[in-house]
């Protein structure tokens, strides 16, 4: 998908009135981490808290495309994401990640080429027990998202809905 093609802000706007939830505006909290703003794809997600090990699975798999979304518990105590795992994502295709938790090693993560959103920037790593999930909804500051919906993140913010838009 090009991602020239869309802008949040005309996408709330042709879906305000939708009182089916199919389409969802994610809260102004995730900074832009990554080399690009602009980007979006088809939802696969992640829940770890605390635990990148699921988060190291994903991303060193093919991305097709796709958008990493994960589901950190708003944890501010370790980073889901640093340089090596965004240089992975980037070199096997993945859209860009939306971390709800904080990353690490910004200059890396600016060189890596892909869009990161996350919270928050924390040089501590995660510990890795293999603990998490993957495929299964999530809730991003009380906002659902699923895999398989299709997410849309530009420069004024994020939005998600259960079909493509563009």
């Amino acid at each position: 998908m090009n991602p020239a093609v869309f802008s949040t802000c005309d996408l709330c706007d042709a879906h305000e009135d939708d009182p089916s939830g199919a389409f969802r505006v994610l809260p102004p909290v995730f900074r832009d981490f990554g080399a690009l703003q602009r980007f979006c794809g088809l939802v696969h997600t992640v829940r770890a808290l605390e635990d990148n090990s699921l988060v190291r699975e994903a991303v060193r798999s093919p991305g097709q495309g796709r958008v990493l979304v994960v589901d950190g518990g708003g944890s501010l105590r370790r980073a889901l994401v640093g340089g090596n795992l965004a240089t992975a994502a980037a070199r096997n295709g993945w859209a860009g990640l939306v971390v709800d938790g904080c990353v690490r090693d910004a200059a890396e993560l600016r060189e890596a080429g892909i869009p990161i959103r996350a919270l928050a920037l924390l040089p501590m790593r995660t510990q890795k027990h293999g603990q998490g999930q993957a495929g299964e909804a999530v809730s991003l500051h009380g906002v659902p998202v699923r895999a398989g919906d299709w997410l849309y993140a530009d420069e004024d913010g994020i939005v998600v809905a259960d079909r493509a838009l563009v």
